[in-house]
């Protein structure tokens, strides 16, 4: 019958768009991805009562592995809601899903929504001058792709945003002073101005500026990090209120 893939935004329950949420009403089966995000101020709970339908948490290994058994199943004969904090592509692994439900002849409908992608414009850097996105995963003792990314991006002046790695099932995040040890052990001069960000697109974010060497744990979670690049004075004025 169908799928609908839709983002529900970073906050809570009431940040789904008011498509999203006819779609969810009209579904007879509802997963929620929990793998690649953790929304900032809302459980399963939470939305289970606002939708007032029952929502089926949705592992890595369900989605990519078992989706043809469960999902892409269910969507064969029902209308179907596959929930994805954010937006659904930020993750390319929603983007799999998608190709494996139109070679079975499902529709799919997308509803976007707000990602961390556009939710980091707070920080005050303009957006058109970030370069590739990255991300630091926690098994990282022979990995260099974060650092070489970062040099290439800085090499023709443009910011990089860091993604952390977590893993919601095991209430497990990476926080930016584990992200930029990691980076300074890689070769980052500790001098570097990085931007330390917690919880963009809640109630309360959290954005710091300072230096590498200086950066100080942020006790709540997700986190991201991000190094600007050649700056422009406005830019500038605006990431040192954040020291």
């Amino acid at each position: 019958m169908t799928l609908n893939i839709i983002g529900i935004g970073l906050k809570d329950e009431n940040s789904i768009t008011l498509e999203g949420l006819e779609k969810i009403k009209e579904s007879e089966v509802i997963y929620l991805e929990t793998y690649t995000s953790q929304l900032t101020n809302a459980t399963i709970e939470d939305l289970e009562k606002f939708y007032k339908k029952k929502i089926i948490p949705a592992d890595r290994e369900l989605v990519e592995k078992k989706a043809e058994e469960t999902i892409l199943k269910d969507a064969k004969t029902k209308m179907v809601s596959f929930l994805v904090i954010g937006d659904p592509f930020s993750a390319t692994t929603h983007m799999d899903l998608l190709q494996r439900a139109k070679e079975k002849d499902i529709e799919v409908k997308i509803i976007n929504n707000v990602s961390i992608l556009n939710a980091i414009g707070i920080v005050g850097l303009e957006l058109y001058k970030y370069g590739k996105t990255t991300s630091i995963p926690f098994d990282n003792e022979n990995i260099k792709t974060p650092l070489d990314v970062y040099n290439k991006n800085q090499s023709i002046g443009l910011h990089t945003l860091f993604l952390l790695d977590l893993r919601p099932d095991e209430n497990k995040f990476m926080s930016c002073k584990e992200a930029v040890d990691f980076l300074i052990k890689k070769g980052l001069e500790p001098e570097t101005v990085i931007i330390s960000c917690a919880q963009l697109g809640s109630n309360n974010p959290s954005i710091k500026t300072s230096k590498a060497k200086d950066v100080k744990v942020i006790n709540k979670f997700p986190q991201c990090l991000i190094i600007p690049g050649k700056l422009h004075f406005v830019e500038e004025e605006i990431i040192e209120k954040f020291n």
